[in-house]
């Protein structure tokens, strides 16, 4: 046995332990879907239990990376990659978190941003899921995913701009900054999701 047949069980972890944590954060975004649907306290715990378990495998994966001397692309992108995917599930977390505590409902604006950002997280699972023997198509489903969080923040502008549209009362402006907020939360979870895809870009450049 080489020196790379030896490493390569733990390498294979890593990659595994990324398509994991992208699939989770997918399951946790569909959650947010339909949450967006029909607001419950059961799809609230969906959104908040695929949270909790996507930062165990991201524990877990930095706790691999503090034991581990080779890793089968650079340990800062695996860090980087690890971090923006959880960001992601993250920001869907404290959506659900902050339109429950304001009693916010969902609007056309949230759904339409949220059923964008769960297209881009199915886009990211599949980077991730081909990232090692076929990096090509990693690569293409990466700028699929950039593709939809430009998507999002056009809507986003489009949902701030409605806002300012609206009557001048005091109720109003209440609503304006709950939903501001809302709003911006989703646009970070955008930010963080085309910040996972552009370093799958710089992944698959360096491994061809």
């Amino acid at each position: 046995m080489g020196l790379r047949d030896l490493f390569k069980p733990r390498q294979d972890r890593f990659l595994k332990l990324i398509i994991e944590q992208a699939a989770k954060t997918l399951e946790g975004m569909e959650a947010l879907q339909d949450f967006m649907k029909a607001p419950s306290e059961e799809t609230a715990k969906r959104v908040r239990k695929a949270e909790k378990e996507a930062d165990e495998l991201r524990r877990i994966l930095i706790d691999e990376l503090n034991r581990t001397f080779i890793t089968p692309i650079d340990r800062e992108d695996i860090f980087a990659l690890s971090r923006a995917i959880d960001d992601v599930i993250d920001y869907a977390h404290t959506t659900v978190e902050e339109m429950t505590i304001l009693g916010v409902e969902p609007t056309p604006y949230l759904r339409r941003m949220v059923s964008l950002l769960g297209d881009a997280a199915a886009e990211l699972h599949l980077a991730a899921l081909r990232l090692q023997r076929h990096p090509g198509v990693a690569s293409e489903h990466a700028m699929r995913a950039k593709a939809l969080e430009n998507r999002v923040e056009t809507v986003y502008r489009e949902a701030l701009a409605d806002l300012f549209n609206g009557p001048e009362d005091v109720h109003h402006v209440v609503q304006m900054l709950k939903l501001r907020e809302i709003y911006r939360h989703l646009s970070n979870c955008a930010d963080r999701g085309d910040e996972a895809a552009n370093i799958i870009s710089d992944i698959v450049v360096k491994m061809t």
